[in-house]
């Protein structure tokens, strides 16, 4: 990745086009609450309300699963917002298709977004039939343990190094009164935990296999049976969270009442707004400490067919902004995310961000499973693992099965 200061980004001056002669609202919507989050998405607003227009902010709760179904009604229903985040990938596919998403072709070659953004994965995530539909605005990695460096302290054992040492931690966690693993109740989140699993455990190579050449056989076979073992322990270290949101999971690693917890680089968010500083009093695990691999899904913005011509400009004035080289370190910074652009630089990054970095820069990524399988298919998966996670009479081996009966009828 081709770095420039920080302070240098900041002084840019950024010349965007089609600057509004009146200020215009546009609605935005989007699944960021959190705390860490919300002072994420507020530097998105200043750096459109500094374009003269308005961020008119349409904040859902409730996550992704919740937040999305309510999105796709209002721009099938005809009462379409003027932008709304879903993840890079597949998600917004059958809207493209039916015609209800702008193509932003012209705005990306104007921007130059085919040079600035990198991997070139995430605008690819973004094209459909050769034309750009979507912004992306953030790399987010799910690959992360975190861990409470408190609770281990507790626990009166040394800060794992890797998934088999936080494993065999678990009973001195539970013995001082400690959830070993966070994990909250959501589908989403039984089903990124398992994905980051399978990268650690089984490989970037059998990842794909399974995800990306929805190969059944390889799904059924001995080394996801490993993954499926590993997560049958993560359901066992997980009984007593006793939360839905994934930032209440965080907080219980933030307070020391929970030791670790598998979640994207997103929760670092939360750690910041707790004060809290990375190797001090949290400690970051790529890869869960067994395989540096992150994958380079994350949030893109995409902008509905309106028919008001006067937000339609406006638009491509809040394409533009949200790439710009300040909004991206501005917002990357509180978001705990990497930027798209390969021309700047978060030189006020903490340690697991660098080392984000540094995973990125040498290249050692994957696509995630937005970008691998249609919504419907994430969706089983989801649906599976949330069961699993919630039912402890559901054997690996039944989980394994209908799992391999998910990826031969995945798209």
């Amino acid at each position: 990745m081709k770095l420039r200061s920080l302070a240098a980004v900041m002084a840019a001056t950024v010349v965007l086009p089609l600057a509004a002669a009146q200020a215009t609202d546009l609605e935005v919507t989007h699944w960021w609450t959190s705390g860490g989050e919300a002072a994420a998405v507020a530097e998105l607003a200043k750096a459109f309300d500094a374009t003269g227009n308005k961020w008119i902010d349409g904040a859902i709760a409730g996550s992704g699963g919740t937040a999305r179904p309510i999105m796709v009604s209002r721009i099938t229903g005809g009462d379409p917002m003027a932008a709304t985040q879903f993840n890079h990938g597949r998600q917004a596919e059958e809207l493209v298709e039916a015609g209800l998403m702008r193509d932003l072709t012209d705005v990306a070659t104007r921007e130059n977004w085919k040079e600035i953004v990198k991997p070139s994965s995430l605008l690819d995530s973004c094209t459909i039939d050769g034309k750009i539909y979507c912004a992306p605005v953030n790399i987010h990695s799910w690959q992360w343990l975190w861990l409470s460096n408190a609770a281990f302290e507790k626990a009166g054992v040394a800060v794992p190094k890797n998934w088999d040492e936080f494993v065999a931690a678990a009973p001195a966690l539970e013995a001082a009164g400690i959830v070993p693993l966070a994990v909250g109740g959501q589908p989403w989140q039984a089903a990124g935990a398992f994905d980051v699993l399978m990268v650690a455990i089984a490989g970037k190579d059998t990842f794909y296999k399974v995800f990306k050449d929805k190969d059944a056989e390889a799904a059924a076979g001995p080394e996801i049976a490993k993954v499926f073992k590993a997560a049958d322990d993560a359901r066992r270290m997980s009984k007593g969270t006793n939360v839905q949101d994934w930032n209440q999971a965080t907080n219980l690693v933030i307070t020391g009442k929970a030791g670790g917890q598998i979640m994207g680089d997103w929760a670092q968010g939360e750690f910041a707004l707790a004060g809290q500083i990375a190797g001090k009093d949290y400690t970051c695990l790529p890869g869960l400490g067994v395989n540096e691999i992150i994958s380079t899904g994350g949030d893109a913005f995409y902008f509905p067919v309106l028919k008001d011509e006067e937000k339609s400009k406006v638009q491509d004035v809040l394409a533009a902004t949200l790439l710009a080289p300040e909004t991206q370190v501005a917002f990357n910074l509180k978001k705990g995310s990497l930027p798209v652009r390969g021309d700047v630089d978060l030189a006020a990054a903490n340690d697991c961000m660098k080392k984000g970095l540094e995973i990125l820069a040498a290249g050692n990524v994957i696509e995630g499973t937005d970008q691998l399988l249609s919504a419907d298919s994430q969706k089983q998966k989801e649906d599976l693992f949330s069961e699993f996670f919630a039912n402890p009479s559901m054997t690996p081996e039944d989980a394994q099965k209908r799992f391999a009966d998910i990826i031969a009828s995945a798209d």
